[in-house]
């Protein structure tokens, strides 16, 4: 078995792999490099036959999405520790070995993330993890260095080493133990917001998730759906409200739900009255039609995890509305909410 396999999926992403693989090889010596391809159409396949040949490759006959790829990609691979790493992250020289070390002198965790900063904007955080995942009681997500669309500048701001309830998919490290245990990743959510469904899993198992901050990546973001696509937006509403179907406490799941209710439709309209964006109102009500008509295959899924359930309420999904502390009380930076 390896110490360390560092694993990215790629889907028609020849020209990630050529800007950014190459320094995932040179920096990540002491672990396995696989690349999982999800059916490729782009040469992928040969260009890394071609340039990277010590790489490993694991070939699918169709593109099962983030989640379901990384799920058949990591039941072919033998190590202690998983790194899910994005296709568009630029890695630096130390990137990976202090991870590993945290992870082994901190048994009690089960998944960490370096800092995530921006490619495009090396002293910005990057949108997708930045320092570290939070949630709030209506189960919306933002970072340290993130709320919403505003992302802060790094200013060392947040370089202590932080229990969070998500790390970024991004660039997660997590034990091959714990992955398996809490059921890897959700394939049905295809991608977006299955990271956090995991974390959270794991964090109710009583299971702790970090940033560690003291090693960093540079993220391009967006790749695969960018920012304001009909298509992302239905995958955020539809797999969130899943996901806190399936993690919420017992009571409360109705309490929660029936907000969310009235916020997503309150967010449909506003999308579409203030911005006349009629594709992502059109994919919120979608998501909403898609959530009720799947929701009875994940009936048996919630028994399973409040069944595994070792905490109550978990400290990382805040007790205030992240809404009114961003609409209301104005906070658009991590440090200046109520935490």
């Amino acid at each position: 078995m390896d110490k360390v396999a560092v694993v990215i999926l790629n889907w028609n992403g020849r020209e990630m792999l050529d800007k950014y693989l190459s320094s995932v090889v040179a920096f990540s010596k002491d672990a396995v490099v696989y690349v999982a391809d999800n059916a490729s159409t782009d040469g992928s396949v040969t260009y890394l036959r071609d340039h990277f040949p010590d790489v490993r490759l694991i070939l699918f006959d169709k593109n099962w999405g983030f989640a379901e790829g990384y799920n058949k990609a990591l039941a072919q691979v033998k190590a202690e520790y998983f790194v899910l790493l994005n296709s568009d992250i630029e890695v630096t020289c130390d990137w990976l070995t202090p991870m590993v070390k945290w992870m082994d002198n901190h048994p009690e965790v089960a998944a960490c993330q370096p800092k995530l900063l921006s490619l495009t904007h090396r002293d910005s955080f990057e949108y997708a993890g930045a320092a570290g995942g939070f949630i709030d009681r209506l189960g919306y997500p933002f970072c340290r260095g993130r709320i919403f669309d505003v992302v802060e500048d790094d200013h060392g701001q947040y370089d202590k080493p932080c229990e969070v309830l998500w790390a970024t998919g991004a660039c997660l490290m997590i034990r091959a133990e714990d992955y398996f245990k809490a059921g890897g990743l959700d394939g049905r959510f295809f991608a977006h917001n299955e990271e956090i469904d995991l974390c959270w899993r794991l964090s109710t198992m009583g299971r702790k998730v970090y940033c560690l901050p003291f090693c960093f990546v540079y993220h391009l973001g967006g790749g695969t759906l960018p920012k304001g696509n009909p298509r992302k937006t239905f995958l955020n509403f539809r797999n969130n409200l899943t996901m806190l179907y399936k993690n919420l406490p017992d009571d409360e799941l109705k309490h929660v739900m029936r907000l969310r209710w009235f916020l997503d439709y309150l967010a449909a309209f506003q999308t579409l009255i203030l911005n006349g964006n009629w594709g992502d109102c059109k994919a919120i009500f979608q998501a909403r039609k898609a959530f009720r008509k799947w929701l009875p295959q994940f009936k048996e899924d919630r028994k399973r995890i409040q069944a595994a359930r070792c905490v109550g309420r978990v400290e990382q999904r805040t007790s205030f509305y992240i809404l009114w502390q961003y609409h209301i009380r104005r906070k658009r930076k991590f440090s200046e909410l109520p935490l």
